[in-house]
């Protein structure tokens, strides 16, 4: 864990787990992401995807998240390692004030139901990257799936709330969750 605190923060370290590597995304996963998120359902599960996606913007997606000053850590849900898709979704840090980050993710629709995302999740939490004190996340109210992911994974539910879709062009309610790591 030492490696990760005198990290400077452009630098986003990778993360084992039992089936696959979360690694920094490469121009490469552009083709991945845009069929994925072409997925309707994919796109509408989270806050900021498109749908349809626009060209170039899965590749837009992977430039911001291989900038030097980026606001997001993405990395790649990587199975190549286990005989799986060399990326099956993603999962991300966003840094906040206060030692804080919010957790989001999303899993291609073909993996879905496989227990992908809460080892990613789970994964990520245990590394704890940003060294966070606190991590937030939430899940659109008609996806109890993600829920569960977060609730798996230690997340506290908060409250109800909403936000913007994109893909849905209209404001979803949401579950808000908190994880304490002191």
């Amino acid at each position: 864990m030492q490696e990760l605190m005198d990290a400077p923060s452009h630098v986003q370290p990778e993360v084992r787990t039992e089936r696959f590597l979360l690694r920094p995304l490469r121009k490469s996963d552009a083709g991945l992401i845009a069929h994925y998120t072409a997925d309707r359902r994919v796109a509408e599960g989270t806050r900021s995807i498109p749908h349809p996606l626009p060209p170039g913007a899965a590749e837009a997606y992977v430039a911001r998240a291989m900038a030097e000053k980026r606001e997001e850590d993405v990395w790649a849900i990587d199975g190549s390692g286990s005989q799986l898709a060399e990326l099956l979704g993603v999962v991300s840090l966003t840094r906040m004030e206060g030692q804080q980050s919010e957790l989001g993710f999303w899993i291609g629709a073909g993996f879905w139901n496989t227990g992908f995302a809460t080892e990613a999740v789970a994964g990520l939490v245990t590394a704890n990257p940003h060294q966070a004190r606190t991590l937030f996340a939430e899940a659109f109210q008609d996806s109890p799936s993600s829920a569960r992911v977060l609730t798996n994974c230690g997340f506290n539910y908060l409250g109800d709330a909403e936000s913007w879709s994109v893909a849905r062009d209209a404001r979803v309610p949401t579950w808000t969750y908190l994880r304490k790591m002191d």
